[in-house]
């Protein structure tokens, strides 16, 4: 198994090259990969099943070589801090919770809890109680969440993707830099909810309110927006590419220029807002 490991390792740093801690990176990893697919077999999974869940732990690539080339660039001398960086990367992208992955918690109660980084993924969470917890980095892919209620919750930088969403209750979230992807959000609940560089992408949005928010860096890319309401919404360099904007609602709002001439652009209708 560590053969078929190191392989794929070296399959997944194969575009970047022999950058010059490759080595120190894919040893430590390796040693992280190996640790992790021993805990699953002594867990009782077959060799199939804790190779897929290791590799499924690995994160994204991408996220390491910022780490290594940053620093390899501000201090190509020192490898004992390139050492640490790498370390310290790693270490971050292995303390996922994947605990609650493919698991049936409809009507749970979850509220209040500790449940950073933890992976939802494929699991019927319909219904259950998220509220005051604190999610921030959390994976929901695929995930059955309608009528789930997230009150007060922190999401920040969440993964929301190919998940239903309808009917949640995200009031008083914060869901700064969360990205849901492919989601359905009808009936969804954002009263008072902090949506600072939050992105929806090719998500099911007809319907929503985001009446009276403060949307900064918002992100509306290529989704639905039917009926979607923004009335008395305050709108700060937020984009709306390829989403189809005719038939939302803007009465009332207020934004900056730059916002204004992007949605008057795609011809949104703006009879109704102020522009600062």
């Amino acid at each position: 198994m560590n053969d078929k490991l190191q392989q794929f390792l070296s399959d997944a740093f194969k575009p970047y090259g022999n950058f010059p801690a490759r080595n120190d990176v894919e040893q430590e990893l390796l040693a992280n990969l190996t640790e992790k697919y021993n805990d699953l077999k002594a867990a009782g999974k077959s060799d199939d099943e804790a190779y897929k869940q290791t590799i499924e732990s690995f994160g994204d690539v991408s996220e390491i070589m910022e780490h290594v080339a940053h620093e390899e660039t501000k201090e190509e001398d020192d490898t004992r801090s390139i050492g640490r960086t790498i370390k310290d990367t790693i270490k971050t992208i292995f303390t996922d919770d994947s605990r609650f992955r493919a698991t049936a918690l409809m009507e749970a109660d979850l509220a209040d809890t500790k449940l950073q980084g933890s992976d939802f993924s494929m699991s019927a969470l319909m219904d259950a109680n998220f509220d005051k917890s604190e999610l921030q980095k959390s994976t929901f892919k695929a995930t059955a969440l309608k009528g789930a209620s997230f009150v007060g919750a922190n999401l920040s930088e969440a993964s929301l993707n190919s998940s239903d969403l309808q009917d949640v209750n995200l009031s008083n979230a914060i869901l700064t830099g969360a990205k849901f992807q492919r989601c359905a959000l009808r009936g969804a609940n954002f009263s008072n909810t902090t949506l600072d560089q939050t992105e929806f992408k090719q998500s099911d949005l007809s319907g929503v309110s985001f009446d009276g928010l403060t949307l900064r860096g918002t992100m509306f890319n290529g989704s639905s927006l039917k009926g979607t309401s923004f009335r008395g919404t305050i709108l700060e360099d937020v984009s709306f590419h390829h989403s189809e904007v005719k038939k939302a609602v803007f009465d009332g709002a207020t934004m900056d220029k730059v916002t204004y001439a992007l949605l008057k652009g795609i011809k949104a209708n703006l009879d109704n807002v102020t522009v600062k």
